[in-house]
């Protein structure tokens, strides 16, 4: 089967392998999948989608399905953020939830991310689960079973609902909106034309902040950029604060899972700063404590802010996946990635980019000066810590395991003059360096990519890392 789940679901390109009678057989899969899972002869499974084209379709062709098995289908009546939509499955104690989103790629794509009972995506096992009556359907030559549309609805299988309300009283429950309304706060909010549109604004409608929606109509295309908050497609929000319209920006990516900020003078502020500013906030204002998890493409600021609080630090591979799993079997004060997707304690195992989005209002409201001032003060309490990213295409997939290899047996002794203290192969190949600098190198799971990361001191340092990972990359052109 040319249908394969990688760390969040499956995505495709639409009308190339995402088409309609391919994700009526993912459907299926899942539904068996479901009958598997169930303890009751009616199990419930939460259906959402984002703002991409036909993702309002896809979905009801998801229900339909999933009616035709018997299963009903909890089908939101609008877009809403994967959150949201993973939250709905624990408010409503279904067995599961699928969301239609390919979260922040390009718009050519469309995707399904399966969500278990807790809120969280399913693991590897159970993505291998779905994948095998896929490919036992196709043995066996089955179709789906499809219900029709209407005839689902009065007899109850497919159930219409806004997921919003509920969503938005368990925010208040984590945030304090007091805090945040106090600062009278001027906000532009940016969901960049994604799932995540209005939520903060609505949040915040009965605060005294002022909340400017920039890219908040439904435009499929997303504007022809990916709907990514990273700085190179915010030049929007950079606009809309040098106009005068907030002195503190916040954005969301496609579904909403994902967050980066812009601060009053229009520089980007990206998640490892939002991930170290809520650490420092949640033990230092809130004196929570607990274990922090992150990815190994996630900044050292982290590490040293967990080690200053004597506080569990676990380094999980790429995916919040892994960071999920984790907030399931431990008690975590916060967990991340550099890719925006953030939770903490009292959530679902769920990046949040509108939770965190709100969370970083309320330490700027509760410190009572700029985000600039505070990303400074950061830098100077536990960096400097200066990061880049490049993605490097090669002329073929690489195997990860032979390229671990390799670069395992040929690590070097120095980087940049810097000795490599430690060769860790946890996710690719990361080589941690004296000053702690480090150099991350993974060959992409899907495409013919070599990711490159590297985090150092001082911005030369950074660029030596990165061309020692683009020769790495030239070798395998």
């Amino acid at each position: 089967m040319s249908i394969r789940f990688g760390t969040d679901g499956w995505r495709a390109v639409i009308s190339d392998t995402f088409t309609f009678a391919n994700l009526r057989l993912v459907a299926q899969a899942i539904a068996d999948y479901v009958w598997e899972e169930a303890k009751t002869n009616r199990p419930e499974v939460v259906v959402g989608f984002d703002t991409r084209f036909l993702s309002d379709r896809y979905a009801a062709e998801v229900a339909r399905v999933l009616a035709g098995n018997g299963i009903v289908a909890w089908l939101t009546r609008a877009d809403a953020p994967t959150p949201a939509v993973s939250y709905a499955i624990v408010h409503k104690k279904a067995i599961a939830g699928v969301m239609i989103t390919a979260s922040h790629n390009a718009p050519r794509y469309n995707g399904v991310k399966l969500k278990a009972a807790y809120g969280g995506s399913v693991g590897p096992e159970e993505a291998r689960r779905v994948e095998a009556h896929l490919e036992a359907m196709e043995e066996a030559a089955r179709g789906p079973n499809i219900m029709d549309y209407q005839a689902a609805l009065d007899q109850g299988l497919i159930r219409r609902f806004d997921p919003a309300w509920p969503y938005y009283e368990h925010l208040s429950r984590l945030v304090d909106l007091d805090v945040i309304s106090a600062g009278e706060l001027r906000v532009v909010a940016d969901p960049m034309y994604g799932s995540g549109r209005g939520c903060i604004k609505e949040i915040l409608a009965r605060t005294r902040c002022h909340v400017y929606e920039i890219r908040g109509e439904m435009n499929p295309g997303f504007g022809g950029i990916h709907p990514e908050p990273i700085a190179r497609y915010l030049r929007a929000l950079a606009s809309a604060i040098q106009a005068g319209h907030g002195q503190i920006g916040i954005a969301t990516d496609g579904d909403g899972d994902r967050v980066g900020a812009m601060d009053g003078r229009g520089n980007f502020v990206d998640p490892h700063h939002i991930f170290a500013l809520a650490l420092r906030y949640l033990v230092e204002e809130r004196g929570w404590r607990g274990a922090v998890v992150k990815t190994v493409s996630t900044t050292m600021m982290v590490d040293r802010l967990a080690r200053q609080y004597d506080l569990p630090l676990y380094e999980t591979p790429v995916g919040f996946n892994h960071i999920a799993d984790i907030m399931l079997e431990n008690e975590v004060l916060i967990g991340g990635e550099e890719s925006g997707g953030m939770s903490i304690k009292g959530h679902i195992p769920e990046g949040d980019g509108i939770l965190m989005g709100l969370l970083l209002l309320e330490i700027v409201a509760k410190a009572g000066v700029s985000l600039h001032e505070l990303v400074a003060d950061l830098q100077a309490t536990v960096g400097p810590a200066h990061y880049a990213r490049r993605d490097l295409r090669l002329r073929h997939p690489v195997t990860k395991r032979e390229m671990v290899a390799r670069l395992t047996e040929e690590a070097p002794a120095r980087l940049g003059g810097v000795e490599v203290t430690q060769v860790e192969t946890t996710d690719g190949v990361k080589y941690r360096l004296a000053d702690e600098s480090w150099l991350l190198i993974r060959p992409s799971g899907t495409e013919p990519v070599l990711r490159v990361y590297a985090e150092a001191p001082e911005p030369g340092m950074v660029e030596t890392l990165l061309a020692y990972g683009e020769e790495v990359a030239a070798m395998e052109r």
